[in-house]
């Protein structure tokens, strides 16, 4: 019997594992409020990381959605076929209250605890987390047309999962979309030309391409149009309440690098019926709350896939043997490890903080409120933006293991760069913090009385906040403001990051970060922590404790 395919040397399967086995995130839930949840969230955690729910996420990536524009006999249906795991994902996802629920809970925490729930959940698969995010954040942006906000906030709201095209006031849930960019615009919302006719019943009749709507399948959208007085914010039904279909025609579904899982698609909308939302000519004004809210989701979901990778990284490498010692063992791969721990712990304290920011600036706060309005821009930049290198070294860590499919690694890789480019790349939310800050000054004064709230106790941290007040004069300039754009926005970012971990999290980590990012003694590469630094701390907190 030939013995040549014995497996000698490899890892172990990772699954079963709990997501939530995480200090940082649950020592956020205790400290702001929303410790009352924690059991739920570790319920949640363990079930993303079964080999049932690892199973689902395999699937959904591996049978991606297809598209059916007519039936056999040739009528137009413009449907979108899912596999079942795709709908499995989503119904836990609903039921657990990650789609909106918070909006109609007065318990204190709400926000953060959904947020920690979106985090644990994220990491069995992200591309279903792209409607579950939409819906939550058109809860906000609805809210600017009370009376539409009465009848369909308590159905978006709803722990069922009812897919299919029914009209949405027969459904028991309903799922929201976005339809906002162009081919001639992108970002630049402003260039739209869909057109929005009055109907003379309260209604227009909407027409035009949209280039890139994803979850084509929700029961509502958000849509953005031109009317008389300007861009404009309407609610667009996907069926009537007749049963017949909106003149919303999906002309293709995108191939895409990754989030595979999710259907994005291009639209026509010929006729469409749509209600207004907020003031005519003020669309953007209403539809930006939605956009915070998805940011916010961003930075959480680019945070989850920073831990996920490093959960890969930890197991394969504490399994896997290299010239006489285990990988994690040695002292490079350490320090490789550690340096990936300490960007993904200052992800999510970053991602948990201004969730509770959320919270709070919902019951009233307002320097909360301006928190996270700047807080969120420079998150979103720099967080998401990280989020690409970090899956990179990721993957690196598990060498060819991690390149082919089957270790799931490349899913991360693929997903990471969305989240950079998803409401606003690069240059977008960079110019958002120049933006915030020339508009709403208290978000600065929000902002760097958090990252004095650790003044004195490190003097990196000390020195990163100077050098953001150094460099505030600079914005004067418009031109060179948007040359230091990117800068400023990563310093402010670093400068928040560090007074979290300096305050909250293992001095060890801490050290390290400030040393690295903010001392500056660091190379362009992870695994470049500064000599001297106490690797054995950083990796015993990052390391999981428990299985699922």
């Amino acid at each position: 019997m030939s013995t040549t395919h014995e497996v000698l040397n490899q890892a172990p399967p990772l699954t079963p594992f709990s997501a939530a086995d995480d200090p940082a995130l649950l020592e956020a839930l205790r400290r702001d409020g929303a410790g009352w949840g924690e059991e739920r969230v570790r319920e949640l955690g363990a079930l993303a990381g079964s080999e049932e729910v690892q199973e689902w996420a395999r699937a959904a990536e591996e049978h991606p959605p297809r598209l059916r524009t007519h039936d056999r006999f040739g009528h137009r249906i413009d449907e979108v076929e899912f596999h079942p795991a795709w709908h499995r994902l989503m119904t836990v996802a609903v039921e657990n209250g990650l789609h909106a629920a918070p909006w109609t809970e007065s318990r204190t925490g709400a926000h953060l605890f959904r947020a920690a729930q979106f985090y644990v959940w994220s990491q069995a698969e992200a591309g279903h987390g792209c409607p579950v995010s939409m819906t939550y954040a058109a809860v906000p942006a609805l809210r600017a047309q009370p009376e539409l906000a009465a009848v369909y906030e308590p159905l978006l709201a709803a722990r069922r999962y009812d897919y299919g095209p029914r009209p949405p006031l027969e459904k028991s849930g309903l799922i929201a979309g976005m339809s906002m960019t162009e081919k001639q615009g992108g970002s630049d919302v402003r260039a739209n030309t869909t057109q929005a006719v009055p109907a003379g019943d309260g209604t227009y009749r909407l027409t035009g391409h949209k280039w890139f709507t994803s979850a084509p399948m929700s029961d509502v959208f958000l849509v953005l149009a031109q009317t008389s007085e300007g861009l404009t914010c309407f609610l667009l039904p996907r069926v009537l309440p007749d049963g017949t279909r909106n003149g919303m025609h999906l002309q293709r579904l995108k191939d895409k690098l990754g989030n595979r899982s999710n259907a994005s698609s291009e639209i026509e909308y010929d006729g469409a019926v749509a209600w207004p939302v907020g003031e005519p000519g003020r669309g953007v004004r209403t539809i930006v709350e939605m956009v915070n809210v998805t940011r916010l989701d961003c930075v959480i979901g680019t945070a989850a896939g920073m831990r996920a990778g490093l959960r890969q990284a930890l197991h394969h490498t504490a399994h896997r043997r290299a010239f006489g010692a285990e990988l994690a063992d040695q002292p490079l791969m350490r320090n490789v490890l550690a340096d990936l721990a300490v960007e993904s712990e200052a992800a999510t304290l970053l991602a948990m903080r201004l969730a509770a920011a959320l919270d709070r600036s919902q019951a009233g706060d307002a320097s909360e409120a301006a928190l996270r309005r700047l807080g969120l821009a420079v998150g979103k930049y720099w967080v998401c933006k990280r989020g690409s290198a970090h899956a990179a070294e990721a993957l690196e860590c598990l060498g060819g293991n991690g390149y082919v499919e089957e270790s799931g690694m490349p899913r991360l890789y693929r997903e990471a760069p969305l989240l950079s480019i998803w409401e606003g790349s690069g240059n977008v939310a960079a110019l958002d913090v120049l933006r915030a800050l020339g508009k709403e000054p208290a978000g600065l004064d929000a902002l760097l009385a958090e990252v004095d709230a650790a003044a004195g106790a490190d003097r990196r941290l000390d020195a990163a906040a100077a050098q953001v007040r150094a460099a505030l004069p600079g914005l004067a300039d418009p031109a060179r403001a948007q040359l230091d754009a990117r800068r400023l926005a990563e310093r402010m970012a670093l400068a928040l990051q560090g007074s979290l971990l300096v305050r909250y999290s293992d001095p060890a980590v801490a050290d390290a970060f400030c040393a690295s990012r903010l001392g500056g003694d660091w190379g362009h590469a992870f695994g470049t922590l500064p000599a001297g630094t106490d690797l054995a701390p950083i990796l015993e907190r990052a390391r999981p404790k428990e299985a699922g």
